[in-house]
């Protein structure tokens, strides 16, 4: 058995609450999990072509626009959490400057790839801290 990670799950919980399984990414929920993120994708696509199709056309209702930026808003929040839970299982390699913050980039990112307890990185969605902007060092007096 390779060592247990924790994966974001697809869905959520009650109330809305994030939810995560702790394996090493080979049992039943982690399938059921790969098949419902690759149905959130299809979806995605099959978005993405509807609403090539419909601004194309330069026929559409209001109505039509606004149901179709409610799907394309539900599939993006779904892709979203697709891309941050593959995000965080990905090893951080230790030479990587936009990781580790020792680039030069000016130390504009904090290197923070959500390991640790979840929901204490200051986003608010009970998520991995998301990398952020540093504020910048104050100038010197003159």
């Amino acid at each position: 058995m390779t060592d247990a990670i924790a994966r974001l799950l697809p869905w959520a919980g009650p109330e809305g609450k994030p939810c995560f399984l702790v394996s090493d990414g080979t049992g039943y929920v982690s399938r059921v999990a790969d098949a419902m993120e690759a149905a959130q994708m299809a979806l995605a696509a099959e978005l993405i072509a509807e609403a090539r199709r419909v601004l194309a056309g330069r026929t559409w209702t209001s109505g039509e626009l606004h149901l179709l930026t409610v799907e394309l808003t539900e599939s993006l929040v779904e892709v979203h959490r697709v891309a941050e839970s593959r995000g965080a299982r990905l090893p951080a390699p230790a030479d990587d400057p936009e990781v580790t913050g020792t680039g030069d980039d000016g130390g504009q990112y904090d290197g923070d790839r959500g390991e640790g307890r979840r929901g204490e990185g200051g986003r608010g969605d009970g998520g991995p801290p998301a990398m952020r902007p540093r504020p910048a060092a104050p100038s010197p007096p003159p």
